[in-house]
């Protein structure tokens, strides 16, 4: 039986139109380096500090520039508000009400992680069990820390208890070094079916909302 459900947060909880990956590439740009969309789409799901300091070849500016995507970022989430995505939220309250824990993980930092979750009004204890972001471990993904995290916090033991899910390639590719039991692709997001599926999913659904009914609640 799964115990905990950990979901990615954009394009996989949240929908805030693709602004990451957009703002990502402007600031990139504007150091000097711009990237390739093929480049910006490796680092989908990544901790945001690994994917500035490698895009940029510049590491000893990675805080500098990490301040200036958060501004710019928060600055287009004020323009362009985020919205869960649509039946999830209904989706995590079905989850919790049959005793399984949920638990958001990112590549983002709290900087961006908590004004965004107050914005759209989901808090720990209310709406969720636990939030890990990649500011909370050692490594974001694909290496399998924050589902480890999250199992702590939630009190989840096993592996095999867990379901992962998220929008992108690093997303399947953390759930498996977790050796979660179900790790889950969806479609809300950043990346396609045929993008998906050489990680080998347990499954790829539309969206978060499928999830109750793939585990028959």
């Amino acid at each position: 039986m799964i115990e905990l459900v950990a979901l990615d947060i954009a394009g996989t909880t949240v929908a805030e139109g693709g602004a990451v990956y957009r703002v990502l590439a402007e600031v990139v740009a504007d150091h000097g380096t711009p990237a390739a969309p093929a480049e910006i789409q490796r680092w989908m799901g990544a901790d945001k500090r690994a994917a500035l300091a490698e895009l940029t070849g510049d590491p000893d500016s990675t805080e500098r520039l990490h301040d200036e995507f958060v501004a710019r970022l928060r600055a287009a989430y004020v323009e362009t508000p985020p919205k869960p995505v649509p039946g999830v939220p209904e989706a995590l309250a079905l989850l919790r009400e049959k005793g399984i824990r949920v638990a958001l993980t990112t590549g983002f930092d709290h900087q961006v992680t908590d004004p965004l979750l107050a914005a759209i009004g989901w808090r720990v204890g209310d709406q969720l069990d636990a939030v890990v972001c990649a500011d909370d471990v050692a490594a974001g993904r694909p290496e399998p820390h924050m589902i480890r995290r999250a199992m702590e916090l939630t009190g989840v033991t096993d592996p095999q208890r867990v379901l992962a899910a998220g929008d992108t390639v690093l997303d399947i590719r953390a759930g498996r070094a977790a050796e979660a039991a179900l790790v889950v692709g969806v479609l809300s997001g950043a990346q396609s079916r045929s993008e998906l599926e050489p990680e080998n999913p347990t499954e790829i659904l539309a969206d978060v909302s499928e999830i109750p009914a793939l585990l028959q609640l």
